[in-house]
């Protein structure tokens, strides 16, 4: 049975998925740096800098913060990966010298923009990795679909051959 965890057409994997989330990232940090008043970047070198920073530290520090505080978020109903994430933003402004957020405010404010302008700035690349549909009637193959070696698809039903026979 062949198991497939990520599509080849998918953008973010691969060797340019690391690129691709850094522009992202980049592009957001430059737009909510450029709203908040409290948020200063020198350049566009500290963004790209600073995204990766922040990659750095969702991918490593962020689940080991999220291990400890498990029983505040519980107890907030998710609220306090709120301010995890502002704790992030606070740890990435002191790592990066050219990147500056003046308070926990501040931090807070930013990575919830961040967030928006993340998830909006990803809605193209959303769209036009949308499998497609394709009409059961369809005289054209789909070849998106996934089989197993056996060729069976996850949704075509397998009827075993005794109960055919029994049914009949």
């Amino acid at each position: 049975m062949k198991i497939n965890l990520s599509s080849q057409s998918d953008l973010y994997s691969g060797k340019f998925g690391f690129i691709a989330q850094t522009v992202v990232m980049t592009l957001a940090i430059i737009l909510a740096a450029y709203i908040l008043p409290g948020v200063h970047i020198n350049s566009v070198g500290a963004a790209i800098i600073t995204a990766i920073v922040i990659a750095l530290l969702n991918s490593f520090i962020r689940p080991i913060l999220i291990v400890i505080t498990l029983p505040f978020t519980v107890l907030t109903m998710g609220l306090f990966l709120l301010i995890i994430n502002a704790v992030i933003i606070l740890l990435a402004s002191g790592l990066v010298s050219s990147f500056h957020v003046d308070g926990f405010w501040n931090a807070l404010l930013f990575s919830l923009l961040l967030t928006l302008l993340n998830y909006l700035l990803e809605i193209p690349n959303r769209i036009t990795r949308r499998p497609s549909y394709q009409h059961p009637d369809s005289e054209q193959p789909d070849l998106h679909v996934d089989t197993d070696e056996e060729g069976f698809s996850p949704y075509e039903v397998i009827e075993d051959e005794d109960e055919s026979n029994n049914n009949q």
